[in-house]
């Protein structure tokens, strides 16, 4: 995707990553559209922000994002990116079905189930755009597994397989897709991560994702330095020491 002169819809944006690169990307010369479940924080941002608009949107919701994607598209035509940020991550305990259950489907249908479904809510447009993103978020532990998290690590690693996939099929179609990798950042994602020394600062990562998106509009993986660590592991032929270099940080792996 080209760095500025699109419509971008960033649904599950109204904190940490999404809103930075929100921020960044209206910065840049685009339209941008914040997508959250809190009236009251998405007013703020809208506010606060000079070139961002917003709209209510429960990613956990299929009816949800059915609405929010009739209004984001009757108000913005000509809407070209779409970025799937939305997720979240909990601990589990997999020794016990109290430990994980409904945790797990929560994960799985935000994770999931939710890019699925925005994908589906504008795919039909999208292929009508000359020139078309549709950016996914997944994660370096799609690559190397945390302890504690086994749900947020495969659904991410499906995230993973789903771009490449997704790819394959729109290839010939005015319709990219790039898939952001992000490796732990300074955000609210887990508590603690946000002042993390082994979590990257929300502002580097942000600044470095801008950097790649400029200098390699056409890239399929958007990774910055950080998350290659995990990321290659396997090709590098380290993934157990990866593996246990990742869990021996602390016990959120941050």
């Amino acid at each position: 995707m080209d760095i500025s002169g699109n419509t971008i819809f960033i649904p599950g944006a109204t904190s940490g990553i999404g809103l930075s690169l929100a921020q960044r990307f209206a910065e840049r010369g685009n339209t941008v559209i914040v997508g959250g479940r809190r009236g009251e924080l998405l007013e703020r941002i809208a506010a606060e922000n000079r070139g961002i608009d917003t709209v209510q949107i429960d990613t956990t919701d299929a009816d949800s994002i059915r609405s929010a994607a009739a209004q984001v598209l009757a108000a913005h035509p000509d809407l070209n990116v779409l970025i799937t940020m939305a997720g979240i991550m909990r601990a589990e305990d997999w020794t016990t079905s109290s430990g994980f259950l409904e945790t797990a489907e929560s994960i799985v249908t935000t994770n999931l189930l939710g890019p699925i479904r925005l994908i589906a809510a504008f795919i039909d447009h999208l292929v009508t755009r000359p020139d078309a993103t549709i950016m996914t978020v997944s994660s370096g532990l799609a690559f190397a597994p945390l302890r504690v998290t086994p749900t947020y690590n495969a659904t991410k690693a499906a995230i993973h397989m789903l771009s490449e996939s997704v790819r394959l099929q729109l290839a010939g179609t005015s319709v990219a897709v790039q898939e952001l990798e992000p490796p732990s950042v300074r955000t609210a994602l887990m508590p603690g991560q946000e002042s993390s020394d082994f979590a990257m600062p929300l502002d580097d990562f942000v600044s470095e994702v801008m950097e790649i998106i400029e200098s390699q509009p056409d890239a399929r993986e958007i990774q910055v330095e950080n998350v290659k660590f995990l990321r290659y592991g396997e090709a590098r032929g380290d993934y157990e020491q990866v593996v246990a270099t990742l869990n021996a940080r602390d016990p959120h792996g941050n």
